[in-house]
């Protein structure tokens, strides 16, 4: 299996024997929701169903909102062309090459109008996040059956205060992995996993090797956008602020 930092989620119940990238990361392949009502904006509550595939999300989505007006508006309009460009994607499992391309596109613009350039001296960065699409197989578990598969919502913990972050899965494995940070820029963070949870309550040591790099290159107060060391997209949104990850030694 393989784990991921800033960007995590679970798939399988083997004990990962090599490099990890980022947010691929966890006992079963790495990192319900609270209801999307807690997010402004009708986009976030279509997340999830299915668009019309007739054809990729057209560059005026993408870019009709980015030029004029203020900051604000601008980021609003790039993340209703990110998440209509997601939708149907099933976390991007089901994704085509023509979504593939359509998400990178209107991740880009994104990326862009990113308003936190320093996101690990932000408080905004920290709690849990339910994780919207990956381009990463093995979190998917886009190469094993559809019941070997994660369905339930994967969600990943930040704690930049204790330098931690936690992968969970929930239905039907509930795999989960901690994993230690160490910054290498004002952005981005080394990723040393270090014990997994099959099925959640299974502890097993991580290997060395179990470790992966995360850039995070978007951030607000609902939507974070990372990249792994592997070149692969992470897009998630905020599940509950209050989530910390104590330490041991903190009691």
């Amino acid at each position: 299996q393989r784990a991921c930092v800033m960007s995590v989620a679970m798939t399988s119940t083997r004990v990962p024997v090599a490099r990890a990238s980022s947010f691929d990361a966890s006992p079963a392949a790495r990192l319900s929701s609270r209801a999307s009502s807690r997010l402004p904006g009708a986009a976030f509550a279509r997340v999830g169903t299915r668009r019309q595939r007739g054809g990729p999300v057209g560059t005026r989505a993408i870019f009709g909102g980015l030029f004029g007006g203020d900051g604000s508006k601008r980021r609003e309009a790039a993340k209703a062309a990110l998440l209509e460009a997601i939708e149907g994607t099933q976390r991007g499992v089901a994704a085509s090459e023509e979504d593939v391309a359509a998400v990178e596109a209107a991740a880009s613009a994104l990326e862009r109008l990113n308003p936190n350039r320093q996101p690990l001296a932000s408080p905004l960065v920290n709690g849990e996040w339910e994780l919207l699409y990956t381009t990463s197989a093995s979190i998917l578990g886009a190469n094993k059956p559809w019941f070997l598969r994660p369905s339930g919502p994967i969600y990943q913990a930040i704690d930049v205060g204790r330098l931690r972050a936690r992968n969970r899965e929930t239905f039907p494995f509930f795999n989960a992995v901690d994993a230690d940070l160490t910054p290498t820029s004002r952005s981005a963070v080394n990723v040393q996993f270090v014990k997994f949870f099959i099925f959640g309550v299974a502890p097993v040591d991580a290997p060395p090797s179990a470790r992966g790099a995360l850039d995070v290159t978007y951030l607000d107060d609902e939507m974070r956008v990372s990249r792994g060391d592997r070149g692969n997209l992470f897009v998630l949104r905020m599940h509950d602020r209050d989530v910390e990850l104590p330490r041991p030694e903190d009691d």
